[in-house]
């Protein structure tokens, strides 16, 4: 039996609008090798400014995992060659970090546990490689952009786990509102250390490391997949040979790993301080801007529970992304109840959004879904209406409520002189069933419930059983 051991490194694109170290605009999407000037293409004589932003984002990452921040930092040149990095050399952090250790709780299979972060540091991104047949290209736009990479301990013991640790740092990342962490585009990776070692043994054995993973189901599959090429080595005798310190990519058609390149130490990069660069001190104003952080998602889905007495299960999926919060607290701000905003946007709403149809996209924005449910609480409309309303909006991407409440005869009776008159006719017409229920043949309840709503189209079901109710005693 054999025990996994997981470390990532997320490297978070922060959501500033110039780089890190230069004054070019970090949008995304545009001509190759436009948004550069001298210091991103590494030209002689450039010198490196520090983005105060950033900063204070490290700051707000930092204050979010409960982890230590050091006023004073360093920042280093981590040398290596490859044709996407001008300078040959990344401005990085590596001796004194911005962001030291902190902590992450997660929750597998109904356990919580707890994930150390050895550091957080901010460092340049490297350009693009584009390759396109026989020819090679590279795309800067990319260099210099700034990133926080996030270093967890070798704490994980499954794909699960990671997977957990994953999603919990790119909720609290967008949540916080450092970074989009959009993972098509780049802007929220990882990498995964993995090794394997039998079971009560200590000892940390070879890793590999598997680069830029950018979705949450090719991580599992990656991490899966190398834990079992490690194990099956180990069985046949050959781990020695063939597990070694390397990085390796992910083949997401074939579902397997393949070499890359050696993975070198830390000695490899020659790390030593800036020379064009001043040491960081944080101020104790930017240290305060930086801790003022928005409410986490944890602490969001308390006060949900606690404030508009949500359950546990309903407020983890509100909570599950940021654009479901606001979604969410935009329906109260409606005027309609927690219990309706909740049941409505989590399993009636989102139950149909297939395929490509988003929450984003759907065409129906909080106040059009707070709107339906207003005329559900308000009795102007049943439950079954809304529905039947609610799948016409999402066909159509939008429309009005109270014009499809009209143009499809859905508004219901609340005139109690009404129903009292139709449940008088039914009863009146049903005497000897009236007289079955009255000797305790209580299932003819819904007999005449059904009776009276097709006499009184259109009557609110709720005030036919109180009415009924009322004349049968």
């Amino acid at each position: 039996m054999f025990e996994t051991i997981i470390g990532l490194e997320v490297h978070v694109q922060l959501n500033t609008k110039t780089k890190i170290f230069c004054s070019c605009a970090t949008s995304f999407g545009e001509a190759p090798n436009t948004n550069v000037c001298p210091t991103c293409l590494g030209l002689p004589g450039a010198l490196p400014v520090l983005n105060k932003e950033a900063v204070k984002k490290a700051i707000s990452f930092g204050s979010a995992i409960n982890a230590q921040i050091n006023q004073n930092s360093i920042f280093a040149r981590k040398n290596y060659f490859y044709p996407d990095l001008p300078k040959a050399y990344q401005i990085s952090q590596f001796e004194v970090p911005i962001v030291g250790r902190g902590s992450l709780e997660i929750e597998v299979n109904g356990e919580k546990k707890v994930i150390g972060i050895t550091r957080a540091h901010l460092e340049e991104d490297a350009g693009k490689n584009i390759h396109e047949g026989e020819v090679s290209k590279v795309d800067l736009n990319r260099a210099c952009t700034p990133l926080l990479e996030i270093v967890s301990e070798p704490d994980m013991r499954s794909a699960d786990e990671a997977v957990a640790y994953l999603k919990k740092l790119h909720s609290i990342v967008r949540f916080i509102e450092i970074s989009d962490a959009n993972m098509q585009e780049g802007s929220f990776r990882c990498d995964a250390n993995v090794s394997i070692r039998p079971k009560g043994d200590s000892k940390l054995y070879t890793r590999v490391e598997i680069k830029n993973l950018n979705s949450f189901k090719f991580i599992a599959k990656a991490i899966e997949y190398e834990v079992e090429r490690q194990i099956e080595a180990w069985q046949d005798g050959v781990y020695e040979k063939e597990v070694v310190q390397e990085t390796r990519l992910f083949d997401t058609s074939k579902g397997v790993t393949r070499s890359m390149r050696g993975k070198e130490e830390s000695a490899d990069y020659r790390y030593f301080p800036d020379p064009d660069l001043l040491p960081v001190y944080i101020s104790e104003e930017l240290m305060r801007e930086g801790r003022a952080i928005p409410e986490l998602p944890d602490e969001k889905k308390q006060r949900y529970i606690q404030e508009y007495g949500i359950k546990e299960g309903d407020a983890e999926v509100l909570v599950s992304s940021l654009e479901l919060c606001k979604y969410f607290e935009e329906m109260l701000g409606f005027g309609i109840s927690p219990k309706g905003a909740t049941s409505w946007l989590n399993t009636e709403l989102l139950g149909k959004l297939k395929g490509e149809l988003t929450l984003q996209n759907c065409g129906i924005d909080s106040k059009l879904l707070a709107t339906l449910v207003k005329r559900v609480e308000e009795s102007k409309i049943s439950g079954k209406s809304g529905k039947q309303i609610l799948e016409v909006l999402v066909e159509n991407k939008g429309g009005d409520v109270d014009e499809l409440i009209v143009s499809m005869g859905l508004e219901q009776v609340n005139d109690d002189g009404a129903i009292i008159s139709a449940i008088e006719e039914v009863l009146s017409a049903n005497g000897d069933k009236v007289e079955e229920y009255k000797s305790g043949k209580d299932k003819l309840f819904g007999f005449f419930v059904g009776q009276v709503m097709k006499s009184a189209k259109g009557a609110s079901p709720a005030r036919v059983n109180e009415l009924l109710k009322e004349r049968l005693g």
